[in-house]
């Protein structure tokens, strides 16, 4: 903004300061400091810049100070003093607004990720953060080894990657309970599969989780709720991968919907393995290690570092005590659901 276009209301007073301060060679009074300061965030509220403002009091020095009868030095201390406290005004204003504009961006985020607020003013407020909730999102959630908040190096650069990858395509990246969000339309897959490889490199391997798009002012809340399940559902399944997606599970919030029914199975199918000597735990680990290896005898006596023979001998005593056999394909499936359940259920350590 050029110099004359700065309203004169924010110098006034400035040149009447300025030749009672240099006269004398005296500082700037607590009053006159004052009133640069408030001058200062008024026109920070109103928008100026800095460098236009300072600018017109430079301007105004030059206008007055043949009038003035001070020395320079005590002309330019003066000056000195009053943009100063202008200055400190203006950043104080500024700060003040950051501040506001966090609070609001934090609450938005909130109301959004917990469908808390009227669908209708949601969708209004999400249009100054560069969404519309009218299309369909999907989120993306990055865990890594320690908890995140916005103001963390971890946050910032991943922001700085996706900007400088897709520059403003109605992302909004954040951070809640220690974790990493990412909110993109969901016909923009592209968005969140880079999202989590700069994740995934900037948490020192974490692990993401993306939930399917949903459409509408409550799509994201759901999205981002699945995309918390599957995060769970790494943690009791022991998944490895780096990246997850819900489309890719939608077996398991099948499987313990009816969690009543889930645990009864678990206890018929598997319960028999209490009677085992050290109790159930050391054959649950046997079947988990089967069937994630693809039911193959020797790649699961590798992951147990055990001989093929020994473990044989396990499944075996499976079948004895469950009468199900891990082997035959007509008990296979039961065995490998009951084993999930229980997973998912944490037993036997919590025991239905």
């Amino acid at each position: 903004m050029a110099e004359h276009e700065i309203p004169p209301g924010y110098l006034d007073g400035y040149a009447g300061i300025l030749a009672a301060a240099s006269t004398t060679g005296r500082r700037l009074t607590r009053e006159e400091v004052e009133s640069r300061r408030t001058l200062g965030e008024q026109a920070a509220d109103a928008g100026y810049g800095l460098r236009a403002l300072v600018g017109a009091h430079l301007a105004a020095t030059r206008a007055a100070w043949p009038a003035m009868p001070a020395s320079t030095d005590s002309v330019l201390a003066a000056m000195q003093q009053a943009v100063d406290a202008f200055a400190e005004g203006y950043e104080r204003a500024q700060r003040l607004a950051v501040r506001q504009e966090e609070a609001a961006r934090r609450e938005f985020i909130d109301d959004l990720l917990h469908g808390r607020s009227d669908l209708g003013r949601l969708a209004e407020r999400a249009e100054r953060f560069g969404l519309r909730l009218s299309h369909a999102h999907a989120v993306a959630v990055a865990q890594g080894r320690a908890a995140y908040d916005e103001a963390d190096q971890v946050p910032r650069q991943v922001e700085q990657a996706l900007i400088a990858r897709f520059g403003d395509r109605s992302i909004l990246l954040t951070t809640k309970d220690g974790r990493l969000l990412c909110v993109a339309p969901g016909n923009q897959d592209e968005v969140l599969t880079y999202f989590a490889k700069q994740a995934y490199a900037a948490t020192d391997g974490g692990r993401v989780a993306i939930g399917r798009p949903q459409p509408g002012p409550g799509g994201v809340v759901q999205s981002y709720k699945e995309a918390l399940g599957v995060l769970d559902l790494a943690d009791r399944l022991n998944l490895d991968a780096p990246v997850l997606h819900a489309a890719d599970l939608l077996v398991y919030p099948v499987l313990t919907r009816d969690r009543q029914a889930m645990a009864d199975l678990v206890a018929s199918a598997l319960g028999p393995l209490t009677a085992a000597r050290g109790g159930p735990q050391l054959l649950m680990d046997t079947l988990i290690a089967y069937f994630d290896s693809g039911c193959v005898a020797a790649e699961s006596a590798r992951r147990l570092s055990l001989s093929v023979r020994a473990l044989t001998y396990r499944l075996d005593r499976i079948h004895q005590l469950t009468g199900a056999n891990p082997a035959d394909p007509a008990h296979r499936y039961m065995l490998q659901t009951a084993v999930i359940g229980a997973r998912l259920l944490d037993w036997p350590a919590k025991p239905r």
